[in-house]
């Protein structure tokens, strides 16, 4: 099983190497990433780059498809290659995936419509000017379409994944192997648990975000 993890400039690391930990872990699987253009990716804090070896096109046709999210994202909505690869790619995945607001540039090609599916809370409106049905959920599946919320919620899509495409005792010898058992120290996850002095302290730090 080939899986293509899509990256681009300003991806946010977790969102593609959480499921990438889970799903390289799966007997028989390839991982690769890969770009429109090969060479180093960089990700939104600017001070981690991935070695993309790939461009789009040397990667036609594999089982899995997963495109992250990040503020690049926002580059990435514009019809153009890596909506037509995507498209060409959905014709014979197996599943077809993304984690946070990868999700969108999944609906941004056409791949969504009608769909249900999720994103990361700032921005599952969006989704509806898109085509998709929001729905507030940490993993949602819809046909061969697997999509998962913010940022850590690609961990749960992918274990999600696994357990459908290698079955659940692998699924969790995979979540066991990686101790996934998460104990936060606050109950801050969503906007409704975090409260409104959460939500203000967040958007001071993060303006753009």
């Amino acid at each position: 099983m080939q899986v293509a993890i899509v990256l681009y400039p300003g991806f946010t690391a977790i969102d593609v190497i959480g499921p990438y930990d889970v799903l390289g872990r799966l007997p028989g699987t390839e991982v690769v990433f890969v770009a429109e253009a090969p060479g180093l990716v960089r990700n939104d804090l600017h001070s981690l780059s991935i070695d993309v070896v790939a461009a789009l096109d040397d990667v036609p046709h594999p089982e899995v498809v997963l495109v992250g999210g990040g503020p690049g994202q926002a580059d990435q909505m514009a019809d153009g290659p890596l909506h037509t690869w995507l498209r060409r790619a959905d014709e014979t995945a197996d599943w077809m995936t993304s984690v946070c607001t990868g999700s969108l540039i999944l609906a941004a090609a056409g791949l969504l419509t009608g769909r249900r599916a999720t994103t990361h809370w700032g921005a599952l409106d969006q989704l509806t000017g898109l085509g998709a049905t929001p729905v507030q959920e940490r993993v949602v599946i819809d046909g061969h379409y697997a999509t998962g919320a913010g940022a850590s919620a690609g961990i749960d899509m992918a274990l999600t994944l696994a357990g459908l495409i290698a079955g659940d005792d692998t699924a969790q010898a995979v979540q066991l192997l990686l101790e996934y058992a998460p104990q936060p120290p606050y109950n801050a996850g969503t906007r409704e648990s975090a409260g409104p002095d959460v939500v203000a302290k967040l958007f001071a730090m993060f303006p753009h975000e």
